[in-house]
């Protein structure tokens, strides 16, 4: 049997929504193309799915995107090749302490393909590039490090690179005697609001939207959001954009709707660096006033709970959030303290619980107060491992599906994120799937549990044994996109949120082949798509 995925409307679409908010814009007049820099931001929230510079390649006829790399770094140059199809970008930043590093990268306009030219594992940070022939690149680069040279943040290194075949050119293949060269003044230009009037000039209805965090659609088909600079904001089913209220802060994260579908509650996301407390607001759905507000005393999760009310659960250190949907209690992941005030240390982290009929309905939404709350199961189910949280859903029987990650201290390991399904109090799961990704949301139907992840796939799995029902990589127009947000309205209709500030609205279709036809769908565009290969 075959599985169609199709995209059948999108919300919030713009020119060059692939970068977000322009830092820096260069053009090709001859080709007709633009290359515009988004500027450096998190995908999926603060710290949370890593950190990346999209780099979008335009043309200015129809600001349809020919293609799209994301960058470790933020990005300070981009030239277009005389003749050849290739684009470099030159990305850099400080490492905090000593390094300045960073990466040349050759973007193939072709193929979409992009190769990391430098050498040295740090790389450099590249601060200019200008082609001077067809096989002559001038590149600057910032010293290496800033170790007694104060200089090294108002100077570089001016190299000419040359390569007979700049398409043919390996990875890791250009050295530090090719960047060698003497030392030339160079200021550290921001750019951005020239960027902002290139794409201004070619389109006025772009808008720096970033990071969906949230979705969901009420009974009439009105859909709400939050996002990054954004509390909440409205959709009607027409697709025009009713209302939003703005957030300096940082955005909305959490949402749940009230059962009446009057007003929402909002989690607020505030970035650490910030000495504000997290914040928890109700808004009405007609028009986004507020109508409430909390303080809860740490960082929370807020969850609507299956008796349709808004719950706040202690979410610890982001990277250890735990956020379950559809619960008939209060779930949450919970370090228990050792004694003495020794600092914790693995399998000492617990599956906790609050009933809600602990907390009076008045006081909806509140964090469970301590003796409202139940140990059920140590929250590893492997000893010696440590499992840090992520989105999940209650199923009707009352299991748990969650996402979540294994701690390494070298990062996230091969195999190293996970989605179980666990008997509540049980600490032996029922099943695991295991990536290499980290999971941005995940929910469920009876049939599927669908997981994003933060690399674009989409992954359908059968909540009964944990089985990959279907796969896929999540593309618009041609041009892939990482989902931070999902919600199932209903059996085979998914609604999704983009890292680039899209809502779409996406169905799921099994199909029974016929004899003699190829079965196809179209995506957004009425192209034709690959359909994904699934058994049942």
């Amino acid at each position: 049997m075959t599985i169609s995925f199709r995209i059948d409307r999108i919300l919030g679409d713009r020119p060059f929504a692939e970068v977000g908010d322009p830092a820096l814009a260069v053009d090709d007049v001859g080709r007709g193309l633009l290359a515009v820099a988004g500027t450096h931001v998190a995908v999926g929230g603060v710290h949370e799915f890593g950190s990346t510079a999209p780099v979008g390649v335009y043309g200015t006829a129809d600001l349809a995107c020919r293609a799209l790399l994301f960058a470790r770094y933020p990005v300070h140059a981009m030239a277009f090749h005389p003749r050849l199809p290739l684009l470099a970008v030159g990305t850099g930043d400080y490492d905090g302490g000593y390094f300045f590093e960073g990466e040349l990268l050759l973007l193939d306009l072709e193929t979409g393909s992009a190769t990391s030219l430098i050498e040295h594992e740090l790389g450099r940070q590249v601060l200019g590039l200008e082609w001077l022939s067809e096989q002559e690149l001038r590149v600057l680069v910032a010293p290496p490090d800033d170790w007694q040279d104060k200089d090294a943040w108002s100077e570089g290194h001016v190299a000419v690179v040359h390569r007979p075949d700049w398409r043919a050119v390996p990875p890791r293949s250009i050295t530090g005697y090719d960047l060698a060269g003497p030392r030339a003044a160079a200021p550290r230009t921001d750019r951005r609001e020239d960027a902002r009037r290139t794409v201004s000039d070619l389109s006025t209805n772009w808008d720096p939207r970033r990071n969906v965090r949230a979705v969901e659609e009420l009974s009439d088909g009105t859909i709400v959001a939050t996002l990054d600079g954004v509390q909440l904001e409205s959709w009607l089913p027409s697709g025009r954009l009713q209302w939003a209220v703005p957030d300096n802060d940082g955005g909305g994260r959490d949402l749940a709707v009230a059962e009446d579908e009057r007003s929402a509650w909002v989690g607020l996301e505030r970035p650490p660096w910030k000495e504000r407390a997290q914040a928890v607001v109700q808004l009405a759905l007609h028009d986004g006033v507020q109508l409430d507000h909390r303080t809860p005393a740490g960082v929370v999760s807020l969850a609507r709970c299956a008796d349709g009310l808004p719950a706040l659960a202690p979410a610890g250190q982001s990277r250890e959030r735990l956020r379950i949907r559809h619960g008939s209690r209060i779930y949450f992941r919970e370090t228990l303290s050792t004694q003495g005030g020794q600092k914790p240390g693995p399998g000492e982290a617990w599956l906790a619980a609050a009933d809600l009929g602990s907390i009076p309905v008045a006081e909806r939404p509140r964090e469970p107060r301590r003796a409202e709350v139940d140990h059920l199961c140590p929250y590893s189910w492997k000893p010696g491992e440590t499992h840090f949280g992520g989105p999940g859903v209650e199923t009707a029987d009352g299991d748990l599906i969650h996402a979540g990650t294994i701690y390494h201290g070298q990062g996230l390991q091969p195999g190293g994120s996970f989605v179980v399904r666990r008997a509540v109090g049980s600490q032996e799961p029922t099943w695991v799937f295991r990536t290499d990704r980290k999971a941005t949301d995940l929910d469920h139907d009876t049939e599927t549990v669908s997981v994003t992840y933060d690399d674009g796939e989409i992954v359908g799995l059968d909540p009964l044994d944990g089985n990959v029902r279907w796969r896929r990589y999540l593309a618009v127009a041609g041009v892939p996109v990482v989902a931070t947000a999902l919600t199932v309205v209903e059996p085979g209709r998914l609604l999704i949120g983009t890292a680039d500030g899209r809502l779409l609205d996406c169905s799921i279709v099994q199909e029974v082949p016929v004899l003699g036809r190829h079965a196809a769908c179209l995506d957004d565009q009425h192209r034709p798509v690959t359909s994904i290969e699934g058994t049942r």
